[in-house]
């Protein structure tokens, strides 16, 4: 059987192999689609890269701390599940001036 040292030497071997023939295929396939992209001059729109089918996403807004526990600083917006600590109570106590 062989030692952990040896298997360790043959696991990092075969990890290079790998990227070595990762690498080569990868640069075999990019000049396929390259000549292919160029025999046929087919252009980015075509080939699904660039899509106007899609909405654009609107960008995620930060909440403002409406209500805070005095005790721990801690705050909530509002929004979502209300934390344990404002469980059960006057929220309108918790309510941070704006």
């Amino acid at each position: 059987m062989a030692s952990y040292k040896q298997l360790t030497a043959q696991l990092e071997k075969l990890h290079k192999e790998v990227a070595a023939a990762r690498e080569k295929e990868v640069a075999q396939a990019i000049a396929d689609i390259k000549q292919k992209v160029a025999e046929y001059d087919l252009t980015a729109e075509e080939l699904g890269f660039t899509s106007q089918s899609k909405p654009a996403r609107k960008a995620a807004t930060a909440s403002v701390a409406k209500y805070r526990n005095p005790k721990t600083g801690e705050t909530w917006s509002g929004r979502g599940r209300s934390p344990a600590w404002l469980a059960g109570k006057n929220r309108e106590r918790f309510l941070i001036d704006l």
